[in-house]
């Protein structure tokens, strides 16, 4: 089993004819690498990100039902990955923990697009009013967001049911690493940060910018940052002492989600250009300035 705390256990003989030929095209090549690991984790979250905000700018200038219809017709990939999800749950090979890791993107990415198209939300769809602080803003906050909250606790729960026990835990840990990351990022725009990129929000959450706060870093920041960061060098740790390339691979795998989940944090302090990563790729809207942006 994948674990910070385990080691895991050497993959038994694959069954499957098909599976085993899959297996001994990737045991032994360079996907064992926890630099291509590593490389290909960073690069599925650019894609995925990338995909998303790409489907999600569409849909803004698109008709009224647009954001509703690509969620729909996206469910498939959300099924693909609860399928890769259960497969590769039961052996621990090199081609399982990368199908783990990447049927985890699919369903955290479905969750995403229904969130960003407003699908999934919360009740609340109104700004917040002016000078509503305290208890009364963060309840009324929880309320814009509390089913997508839901939804999230729910995979986790679902994820967690299927992977007990299991070969292969990645899925487990990468869902689980993504779950912790978002609660602390939406806490640390709930409470403060000096910078807040809002150029990507799409029509459908527009009023969810009023409930960010841009100013000095709380407490909720380094809280957050030190888990993430311990969490990225737990798992760094596993993957130098890794018995096996099945458990290399895996906590490669973990350990670059870890540390991009950390760089994001970083990001809401630190004025650098994200926001290049994914805009070449985006159709124009309207005029972006800098105060949208973690730009200088």
């Amino acid at each position: 089993m994948l674990s910070c705390r385990s080691t895991p256990s050497r993959p038994r003989k694959t069954r499957c004819p098909t599976a085993r030929a899959l297996n001994r095209l990737t045991e032994g090549t360079t996907v064992t690498s926890p630099w291509i690991a590593a490389l290909i984790a960073v690069f599925a979250w650019w894609f995925f990100t990338g995909a998303i905000l790409l489907v999600v700018r569409r849909a803004d200038g698109g008709d009224a039902v647009a954001h509703g219809r690509n969620v729909f017709l996206s469910i498939p990939l959300a099924a693909l990955g609860v399928a890769g999800l259960v497969v590769s749950s039961t052996e621990m090979t090199i081609l399982n923990v990368y199908i783990a890791f990447l049927s985890t993107l699919l369903i955290w990415g479905w969750i995403e697009l229904a969130f960003l198209a407003g699908v999934i939300t919360g009740p609340e769809r109104r700004p917040c009013p002016a000078g509503l602080t305290g208890k009364p803003r963060f309840i009324r906050a929880w309320h814009t967001v509390s089913h997508h909250e839901l939804l999230l606790l729910f995979a986790l729960l679902i994820i967690l049911n299927v992977t007990r026990g299991a070969e292969n835990t990645v899925a487990f840990w990468s869902y689980l690493i993504l779950f912790a990351a978002r609660i602390s990022a939406k806490l640390n725009l709930f409470f403060g940060v000096p910078r807040i990129n809002t150029e990507f929000v799409p029509q459908p959450l527009q009023h969810l910018k009023s409930y960010f706060r841009q100013g000095p870093i709380t407490m909720a920041f380094p809280i957050g940052v030190t888990f993430l960061s311990i969490t990225a060098a737990c798992f760094a740790e596993r993957m130098f002492s890794a018995p096996s390339p099945e458990a290399l691979a895996g906590f490669a795998l973990l350990t670059a989600l870890a540390t991009l989940a950390t760089l994001e944090h970083w990001l809401m302090v630190v004025p650098l250009p994200d926001a290049k990563l994914w805009r070449w790729m985006l159709p124009e809207t309207t005029q972006v300035t800098k105060d949208q942006t973690h730009e200088l």
